[in-house]
């Protein structure tokens, strides 16, 4: 059939037009580049890399009190819980609960004072009272919030991965990612694990990272790294003789392999558990430590020994070029008895949390690392009642809570934000987890919108777009 002029432009004015417009594009100098295939196969280790700016830390020691510490009995004073103690909530259809059986809107002040210490006069609670001699090294955030988020294993997520689901990497692994290990003979990443692991973890997964970057645990007891130690009869030559020639076959496998970036991990992570066994079993040795770092710390007090060992530990592993060491203490869940609990607990804590920032301070360390402590959440200003007999706890609050930092660039002697006057949401300057890894991102000198990781040409972030910035009222 005989196509007329009307036909052929009809059937193929799509086509001219994109043409004609490439080309207009073109002209203009707006037309994209052509989307090439990146045929260079990546590689991935823990060499020390350049930040992206200039950085005020090169290392982190978070001391994660998992459960939710009540900043209403530690960090934030809340006259107006005196004054209606016994009342209703006055705003009591905005509560939300985790455990809604034994829900109640009657306010509970704290039964413990608040005192101005230090300099700056932020208002700390009698039940830490080391604290209070760091105070005027420390900023205080008093407007913590995780938006839609209510129980435990979500909140520690958020503050960990950025994200309140499963299957995020953690911010010690994206630190390590961005800027590698000061150190060759040590991992980059520590997680320091005080009693048992907290639920829903682990949390210090590296996930969509290559696993070179994932955290090692280091425990309690005695080994304090798993499989690390030979057996008698393969230590010295012959162990040497084993790695040697596994070492090679290893190349070769990899060498055939190209781009296997999970094999080149398990690789490393071979090489790097052989230089530990040395150098690992020096830094987790506490009884290098003199008697008055043993005493700051309470390390020879049974109340204080479990903190007292992780903050050491922790110190140690730092002083020796690890990148983020996070300790572990899931102990802060307290619907119940609040006020004999969170007494018991802090006296656990209290001395050997601030012993770190004395040590660090004193050893010239603690301008150059982040100390941050705090929870997932804190506690609501009402009364949770579990029943006859029972004395009252406090429900999950994530709406408002209180964390502390210290070095790194951050204030000293600070207070930042505030919740409404019964302690219940963050009204003033609030910090979201994605504020909150911005703002560390910012101080170890990486960009939070240029940090990503391309995995199935999906780009992967610990700080999504647009969802987080850093607390610039925070910094120095």
């Amino acid at each position: 059939m005989n196509s007329t002029r009307r036909h052929f432009l009809s059937r193929n004015a799509l086509g001219i037009s994109s043409l004609a417009l490439a080309s207009l594009l073109k002209d203009d100098g707006l037309l994209g580049a052509t989307l090439k295939p990146n045929l260079e196969q990546k590689t991935f280790d823990l060499s020390a890399k350049d930040p992206q700016q200039e950085p005020q830390a090169k290392a982190m020691i978070s001391m994660f009190m998992g459960g939710g510490p009540s900043h209403l009995e530690l960090l934030d004073p809340k006259p107006m819980l005196h004054k209606y103690a016994g009342k209703d909530f006055p705003h009591a259809k905005d509560l939300k609960f985790d455990s809604v059986g034994q829900a109640s809107a009657v306010m509970m002040p704290s039964a413990y004072a608040f005192e101005k210490c230090g300099e700056s006069g932020t208002e700390i609670s009698e039940l830490l009272p080391n604290l209070k001699t760091i105070v005027d090294d420390v900023t205080v955030i008093r407007s913590m919030t995780l938006p839609d988020i209510r129980n435990h294993v979500a909140g520690m997520r958020a503050l960990t991965t950025g994200r309140g689901q499963a299957g995020w990497p953690s911010l010690g692994s994206w630190l390590t990612y961005g800027l590698g290990s000061e150190t060759n003979n040590l991992p980059s990443f520590v997680a320091l694990i005080v009693g048992n692991n907290p639920p829903g973890s682990p949390f210090w997964d590296a996930r969509h990272l290559p696993s070179i970057y994932q955290g090692t645990v280091v425990r309690e007891k005695s080994p304090r790294i798993m499989n690390l130690t030979p057996p008698a009869h393969l230590k010295g030559p012959a162990q040497a003789k084993q790695l040697n020639t596994l070492g090679k076959l290893n190349q070769l496998h990899l060498k055939d392999h190209p781009g296997e970036n999970d094999l080149a991990a398990r690789i490393a992570s071979y090489e790097l558990a052989a230089r530990m066994q040395t150098s690992a079993t020096d830094a987790l040795d506490l009884s290098k430590e003199t008697p008055a770092t043993r005493k700051l710390y309470g390390l020879d007090d049974k109340n204080t020994k479990q903190l007292a060992e992780a903050c050491i530990l922790a110190r140690r592993l730092v002083e020796r070029g690890v990148r983020f060491v996070q300790i572990w203490n899931y102990a802060w869940d307290m619907h119940e008895n609040i006020t004999a609990s969170i007494k018991s607990r802090t006296a656990n804590v209290d001395q050997p949390c601030a012993a770190l920032v004395k040590d660090l301070k004193s050893r010239g360390m603690l301008d150059s690392t982040i100390v941050q402590w705090g929870g997932e959440m804190g506690r609501l200003p009402v009364i949770q009642d579990r029943g006859a007999g029972k004395k009252p706890g406090r429900d999950h609050n994530t709406e408002g809570f209180s964390i502390w930092m210290a070095g790194g660039g951050i204030k000293k002697g600070h207070v930042h934000g505030a919740t409404d006057e019964f302690g219940h949401r963050a009204v003033d300057q609030p910090v979201t987890q994605h504020d909150f890894h911005a703002t560390i991102l910012k101080q170890f000198g990486l960009n939070p919108q240029k940090l990503a990781y391309q995995q199935n040409a999906q780009s992967v972030a610990l700080v999504e777009m647009e969802k987080g910035k850093a607390v610039d009222g925070i910094l120095a």
